[in-house]
């Protein structure tokens, strides 16, 4: 079960935007999401009592971006447990939600894992629930953290690629505090770039069909008071021949074992252009979206949309409705893939928390966080 309510005046005011919350009110803990469909024009939570509510959620993208999945898969499982359901069988539901997001599946098998540790050690289910949220509750405070390392990782990235700062970035989909528990992942470089003083402009993709860019990159930036320019997707080619961009910065759903990325389609013929353009293209992600599971961009499940995304526009209306108006003739087929996949000959370098890589490789990627785990991982190979 879910339902909206409107933020308060202090939440909307607030500089860091809470896109997902766990909550324990008087009739029972939930989790509350910043409604991200209904941005930028009404700023509204969205409360969900059960799984089957979140799961809606995250199909129907009121909740999305890969790291905040995580973060809300983790606290799912939790939703069922505390609420007495069957938490394996939440678990299922929700890593099976949104299947190219391989941190969704990570935070679900995280809480679920804890939830069962607890169990298997002779808790109560109620103490067992405990113990999973206390894990969701880690994943969200490691996920604001690998943000801000990020972001430092990346501005410094940007000094080697770029000397002289002045950046004049370009950026697809949404990549800000909508899609985790801190700053997000490119969007986070871009906004320590304008901190320093060294941002110049950020080229924001309008990303069709459902306008990430335009909705919720440039809310994103207007709140933050950067310089910042709203582009079609199919403008890019002109921005590049211009000279007008000095490098690329996306996040990514998934990066498998060889570097192959997974992210927002259109995000692939930007790489294609930035090539020939000779314009660094660089990926930022967290390490819980690295898949060594899946050798390489061939083993990527790539989520297929309705194609009513791509023959109508949707509009807004009073209340939250929202009314359909077709753009292309009744019959007309659709392809509407919602990832594509750039391989990693296309990627300049992959910033994580942890460090870069680049050149990005199969070698390169495993050593880092082999690196990382031995704690020495923040030099780029």
């Amino acid at each position: 079960m879910a339902d909206h309510h409107a933020l308060s005046m202090d939440a909307v005011d607030c500089p860091a935007l809470a896109a997902l919350r766990w909550d324990e009110p008087p009739e029972g803990p939930v989790i509350v999401l910043l409604d991200q469909r209904r941005l930028p024009s009404q700023e509204v939570e969205l409360v969900c009592t059960d799984v089957p509510a979140l799961v809606e959620a995250i199909r129907t993208l009121a909740v999305r971006g890969a790291p905040l999945l995580g973060i809300a898969g983790a606290y799912g499982v939790v939703l069922a447990a505390v609420r007495g359901f069957d938490a394996d069988e939440a678990a299922g539901m929700l890593a099976g939600a949104r299947p190219t997001a391989v941190n969704l599946a990570y935070g679900v098998r995280r809480a679920l894992a804890a939830y069962h540790r607890a169990v298997d050690g002779g808790l109560s289910a109620e103490r067992a629930a405990k113990a999973a949220l206390a894990e969701a509750r880690a994943l969200h405070r490691e996920d604001a953290e690998a943000s801000e390392r990020m972001a430092a990782h990346g501005l410094a990235l940007l000094e080697e690629l770029v000397p002289g700062g002045g950046y004049q970035l370009l950026t697809h989909c949404n990549t800000g505090a909508l899609v985790s528990g801190g700053e997000g992942t490119a969007f986070a470089v871009a906004a320590a770039a304008h901190r320093a003083g060294q941002l110049r402009r950020l080229w924001v993709d309008e990303t069709r069909p459902l306008l990430q860019g335009a909705r919720l990159t440039a809310y994103e930036a207007s709140r933050a008071g950067m310089a910042y320019t709203l582009l079609a997707d199919n403008a890019a080619g002109s921005l590049f021949s211009s000279g007008e961009v000095d490098a690329v910065l996306i996040g990514a759903d998934r990066v498998t074992a060889d570097g192959s990325v997974a992210n927002k389609v259109g995000s692939y013929p930007l790489a294609v252009l930035a090539r020939y353009h000779h314009v660094p293209f660089v990926v930022v992600a967290p390490s819980t979206t690295l898949d060594f599971g899946t050798a390489d961009g061939s083993g990527v499940e790539v989520e297929q949309r309705p194609g009513q995304e791509v023959t109508d526009f949707a509009v807004p209306g009073e209340a939250g409705t929202v009314a359909s108006v077709p753009v292309a003739p009744v019959g007309t087929q659709v392809y509407n893939p919602a990832f594509d996949v750039t391989p990693p000959e296309l990627v300049t370098a992959i910033v994580t928390e942890n460090g870069v890589v680049s050149p990005v490789t199969k070698v390169g990627l495993a050593q880092l966080c082999a690196r990382s785990r031995s704690g020495n991982g923040m030099m780029s190979i």
